[in-house]
């Protein structure tokens, strides 16, 4: 039999997890059905918001609203949707996590019909009796316009939202990636 304080620790931690995903969830819902005040609730008050790549950057709520509110402005409908969510509780701080969520999304940014893989490279914080984003930073795999996709898959220079093509943040930037190929 386990026993009651184990038994509850292990159940706040399911808890936490739930809320955690769900967290996740309500950041695409928020972005897809434009709901600027949800998307606000998600983040800390200080909260950081940006791209590896350092294009998109946000420091503080009321910025990262802001950022999302001008880049409604160019986009047409969304669909965010995400995978796999891998959590990692602090050992310290029961009120601290960190996670990776994997996800595609699908946007039509300045009327070109355009595709994204990215990893989301979270930190969490429990802020009164619920969790917030703490730092949300985005790792494009791509970032391209449909038509692009069948050739631009296969290149290294996948970042093509903005311009000129740029190097993908992922996985030809992993360690690990590197570290496989260099032998």
């Amino acid at each position: 039999m386990v026993d009651a304080p184990d038994f509850a620790s292990r159940l706040r931690r399911l808890e936490d997890e739930s809320a955690l995903r769900r967290l996740v969830a309500l950041y695409a819902q928020a972005i897809d059905n434009r709901e600027p005040e949800l998307l606000g609730s998600l983040f800390a008050e200080d909260a950081e918001f940006g791209s590896v790549d350092g294009v998109m950057r946000a420091s503080g709520r009321t910025a990262i609203v802001d950022f999302y509110r001008g880049r409604f402005g160019v986009l047409g409908p969304t669909f965010h949707y995400t995978h796999d969510h891998l959590l990692e509780f602090s050992a310290d701080d029961a009120n601290v996590a960190s996670g990776v969520v994997t996800a595609h999304s699908e946007a039509a940014r300045d009327g070109r019909p355009m595709l994204a893989a990215i990893r989301y490279l979270d930190r969490y914080c429990r802020v009164g009796a619920g969790w917030q984003f703490a730092e949300r930073k985005l790792a494009f795999f791509y970032y391209l316009s449909a038509t692009d996709y069948p050739l631009a898959f296969r290149d290294a220079l996948r970042m093509r939202g903005h311009g000129t093509p740029q190097p993908a943040d992922w996985p030809e930037g992993l360690a690990s990636w590197q570290h496989y190929y260099a032998g």
